[in-house]
């Protein structure tokens, strides 16, 4: 059951990580418009061009972190909530060095600042929700 700040921002993105997997089983060619890639014909791709398998493979992992999120908020799992601040803190980094060192186009700032987001949000929210219930403990003092 979702009572918190927290529980609400997991489940929210674990929402949205559905929808994009979804979106990108379905549509592939749509997840790299968004992104500002060039999007080139199924049939004019080469041999040994696996953009679309990685998209599915990619989609499907978005997916499955979804369901994650959602069972996660479901059952008020805070610490998997801190580790997602972290973990996607890391993430932010990753993507960000791989940008700035060619090794990925620049529409994938639109990751990196989608994981900023959803890192600073649910770590404000488990902030909030941890200084909420220490002036709780006070006021009843």
């Amino acid at each position: 059951m979702l009572r918190t700040v927290p529980d609400w921002t997991i489940f929210i993105f674990g929402l949205l990580a559905i929808l994009v997997g979804l979106l990108g089983l379905i549509s592939p060619e749509t997840i790299l418009n968004l992104m500002n890639f060039i999007v080139l014909d199924r049939s004019t791709r080469q041999n040994g061009d696996y953009t679309i398998a990685f998209l599915l493979c990619s989609s499907m992992a978005s997916l499955n972190m979804g369901i994650y999120y959602l069972l996660a908020a479901w059952n008020q799992w805070t610490k998997f909530y801190q580790f997602t601040v972290v973990f996607r803190l890391v993430t932010v980094t990753v993507f960000v060095l791989a940008i700035n060192n060619g090794h990925a186009p620049g529409g994938f700032i639109g990751v990196a600042i989608w994981e900023l987001i959803g890192a600073l949000t649910t770590g404000a929210a488990l902030w909030y929700e941890a200084n909420s219930k220490k002036n709780k403990i006070k006021q009843t003092l």
